[in-house]
């Protein structure tokens, strides 16, 4: 195959004392007329490419229909109303609804405001009493929004816009007069770091934002991220603080009943802790936190509103050896015969319920679930009450949003759920040794629940950022299953499945961990049968796509195909780029001469060895990717294309106007039907039927 032309160049950059090669560092511009030309070859190539894989029209018809069903939001219930988003089936965005009355309109719709679908609500916060909405829409997928406030009644924007808001926290004041929110400070400022430089404020409602009052940020660093909330009877103000991607949180409350004066409550820790204050509380009442100071799995102490440091904490929920403490909110309605907290925990990424006394933390009772899934973040209304809504998903069964009673102690769905038809597919939970002999767990979907014969394999993962690869409804998962193959999702360090200590095990010097836990479970599905070097493929994305491309450099003879959507790849440059800066935390950053030398190692741009033979690959990106530069993956896909001793292909797919967030499903189902084409043409399944 003839690939477009792309010129090496001497570039090159002095690190401790090394002289490291960037060929293709003119690739960096996506402006420049060499790397439009360049990408216009690019996107020939694969359309010529993609005319040739066989059964696209029918993997795009059966993701489709798995993807047809409806989605709703787990529901935020303000004063006798009740909001809420819903996408029904074959509908690009979701809608966001008010229910009053019995009868529910719609509020706001992106594809009404613009039906070319490329206009995104990524936000919304209804205020304590339910009459006014605030809500933010970003537009061509840089996740950059605008933020308004509408009247519910009416359906009138009465605020707004105000810019430089990224999916900002909105604590509205009691009142519906005011509210406090997240905005970056303007570029003029700090040219070239308008991403950064965030700063919390009060906006009174109707006012000139320019006018908004400065509440904290100055003089923080620059990547810091601010959570801020505020209880209902406008008492309590809470921030908190994570700089860049790390999860260690600072916090600060402040009583504003006696002045706006932050107080910390926690400094200068490694750790993350949340706060969580009824309304109603008084400086000598009781608070609570979700902490992992000296619990990495997580446990519940109890404090006071006067007094919330470290030092008056007392173990209310101890942590357990067994599972990780996802969530928790304490129930104070009268009408309960005790005050009671519901726990969520996480058991190696699958989700547990219990119920405990909230004055001695003792478990009373577990509450059943639908299956071994995904329970998400708890919601109640703003004021307290009996009521707690949630989410659950698993691998089979779409996302849906249950209502528990604590009254009753019952659990119903809250909203309507489809069957996606009958389904083939078996999942199962293993174990395996990684290289170092750390036990990592790995869910596998199949057509038996078992190895009967190497089948076509899927290995997908994500290892960074304390996220779990819990059990989810993946529409692409069922789709190869249901055609025969295997799809694996391991649990890799990095994550947050195990705790804290698991995420840090594989962050900064220790990322490679991840990738051996990767290559471990390569080594598991083969040796046990499920698969084969020349019938297994990895699709990564995002820090799942650094993932993929370290396993197709490090080990590119275990792989068929490989598939990288919006990755890192070049890891010496990760920080100039997109918004690298915010993941030092994580990865490292090459002005220190030990964590350069493990990205380095493992970089994968920088390992890609001339004359070597490498599976085909799909590189997929976004123009409007606002997070992770698509330049990383046309470095790579270049130095892949000019040194590889395979003919391939390696590809290179650029979506417009879409970034690295939500999109039109119509998108979504188009990206991932042609990833899963490209990795079922080279891993020999056909969805018509079992391979």
């Amino acid at each position: 195959m003839r690939y477009p032309d792309a010129p090496r160049t001497a570039a090159a950059d002095h690190f401790h004392g090394h002289l490291i090669a960037d060929p293709y560092r003119w690739l960096e511009d996506g402006g420049d007329e060499r790397t439009l030309a360049w990408t216009s070859a690019q996107e020939a190539l694969l359309t010529g490419e993609r005319a040739r894989w066989p059964h696209l029209d029918q993997w795009h018809a059966t993701l489709a229909r798995l993807s047809r069903i409806p989605l709703t939001s787990v529901p935020r219930p303000r004063g006798d109303r009740i909001f809420y988003t819903r996408r029904e089936p074959g509908e690009d965005h979701p809608t966001l609804m008010v229910s009053e009355n019995g009868t529910e309109r719609p509020l706001v719709s992106p594809l009404a405001l613009d039906p070319g679908g490329r206009t995104v609500l990524e936000a919304w916060h209804p205020s304590l009493e339910g009459d006014l909405l605030a809500f933010q829409l970003s537009t061509g997928g840089t996740e950059d929004s605008l933020l308004r406030v509408l009247d519910v009644a009416t359906g009138a924007v009465v605020d707004g816009p105000i810019d430089r808001v990224r999916r900002s926290p909105v604590a509205w004041l009691p009142g519906g007069r005011s509210y406090y929110y997240v905005r970056r400070l303007p570029p003029r400022q700090d040219p070239g770091e308008d991403r950064y430089h965030r700063r919390v404020y009060l906006h009174h409602v109707g006012s000139d934002p320019a006018g908004d009052i400065l509440i904290f940020g100055d003089g923080q660093e620059k990547t810091r991220f601010y959570s801020v909330a505020v209880t209902p009877d406008g008492r309590w103000l809470t921030i908190s603080a994570t700089t860049g991607a790390d999860t260690a949180t600072d916090l600060w409350l402040a009583d504003l009943r006696s002045g706006p004066e932050l107080r910390p409550v926690q400094e200068n820790t490694r750790v993350r802790s949340r706060l969580l204050i009824a309304p109603g509380t008084t400086p000598s009442d009781p608070v609570w936190l979700r902490t992992d100071l000296d619990a990495p799995r997580g446990r519940i102490v109890v404090t006071t509103a006067a007094d919330p440091t470290p030092a008056n904490w007392r173990t209310l929920i101890p942590e357990r050896p067994d599972a990780v403490l996802e969530d928790f909110v304490p129930l104070l309605d009268a009408e309960l015969p005790r005050p009671l907290a519901l726990v969520s925990w996480s058991r190696h990424a699958v989700s547990e319920i219990a119920v405990h006394d909230l004055a001695d933390g003792g478990e009373l009772a577990t509450v059943p679930l639908p299956g071994s899934g995904d329970v998400g973040r708890f919601t109640v209304r703003p004021e307290g009450g009996h009521e707690v809504w949630f989410s659950y998903c698993d691998h089979t069964t779409p996302p849906r949003v249950l209502r528990y009673d604590a009254r009753a102690g019952t659990t119903e769905p809250w909203s309507r759920s489809v069957a996606t038809g009958p389904s083939q597919v078996k999942t199962c939970q293993v174990t395996f040794d990684s290289h170092d002999g750390t036990p990592v767990r790995m869910f596998i979907l199949s057509p038996g629940g078992e190895p009967d014969r190497p089948r076509p394999a899927v290995l997908t993962g994500y290892g960074g950022f304390g996220m779990s690869m819990s059990p989810g409804y993946m529409p692409q998962a069922l789709a190869w299953v249901q055609a025969g193959g295997i799809y694996a999702i391991p649990c890799l360090r990095g994550g947050g499945e195990e705790g804290e200590e698991w995420h840090r095990a594989g962050t900064g010097v220790r990322k490679q961990n991840v990738f051996d836990d990767f290559d471990a479970a390569t080594d598991f599905l083969i040796e046990h049968g499920w698969t084969g070097p020349d019938r297994l493929g990895v699709l990564g994305e995002s820090n799942g796509g650094l993932l993929a491309g370290a396993a197709l450099t490090q080990h590119p003879e275990k792989y068929a195909a490989v598939v990288c959507v919006a990755p890192l790849l070049d890891m010496l440059a990760y920080e100039r780029l997109g918004m690298g800066p915010s993941w030092r935390a994580e990865y490292g950053s090459v002005r220190d001469a030990g964590e350069f030398r493990a990205l380095h190692a493992y970089s994968p741009y920088h390992r890609a060895r001339e004359g070597l033979r490498y599976p085909p690959v799909l590189f997929a990106v976004a123009d409007a990717d606002t997070r992770v530069d698509p330049s990383h993956s046309r470095k790579m896909c270049a130095a892949l294309q000019h040194g590889s001793a395979a003919p391939g292909p390696f590809l290179y797919r650029l979506e417009r106007d879409v970034g690295h967030g939500a999109r039109a499903a119509s998108r979504k189902t188009a990206l991932l039907a042609d990833a899963i084409t490209f990795l079922a043409h080279h891993l020999g399944l056909d969805p018509a039927g079992p391979a």
